[in-house]
């Protein structure tokens, strides 16, 4: 059974991958290796995981305004999110999203917490839409 979750578009395009769900900001700049993708911030729950082609959910980023520009990064390596979920998007994620192109939406009508981990999930930053389930 697939769900559609309602949010707001910001970045462009659809991008679909398995749900890598954590409830603590991530700062890219030197929490999110650009080589490979992984989280290696120490203590963060998602320290030693890829974020290569998941559908990235997080509540916000944090730190320097570099992480922009790590964003791209991730994507120009081929290591980027299939797509970003925030509870609020703010400028640092905004604009790294925009010019690694990965699609971006936040604001979703579900608590960050609803989505489940591993599920597949597509995300159209088009039409403000999350689709969880078996379309996924």
């Amino acid at each position: 059974m697939e769900v559609i979750i309602r949010a707001r578009g910001i970045g462009k395009g659809t991008g679909t991958g398995p749900l890598l769900v954590t409830d603590a900001p991530i700062s890219f700049l030197g929490g999110v290796d650009p080589m490979t993708g992984t989280v290696t911030d120490p203590g963060h729950p998602l320290q030693g995981q890829t974020i290569a082609g998941r559908v990235l959910v997080f509540p916000h980023g944090k730190g320097s305004t570099v992480g922009s520009y790590v964003l791209y990064g991730l994507a120009r390596n081929g290591v980027a999110p299939a797509a970003i979920i925030n509870a609020e998007a703010e400028p640092i994620i905004a604009t790294g999203a925009l010019i690694a192109g990965i699609p971006l939406v936040d604001r979703p009508e579900v608590p960050l917490t609803a989505l489940p981990p591993g599920a597949m999930a597509t995300v159209d930053a088009d039409a403000g839409e999350i689709r969880v389930g078996d379309e996924g």
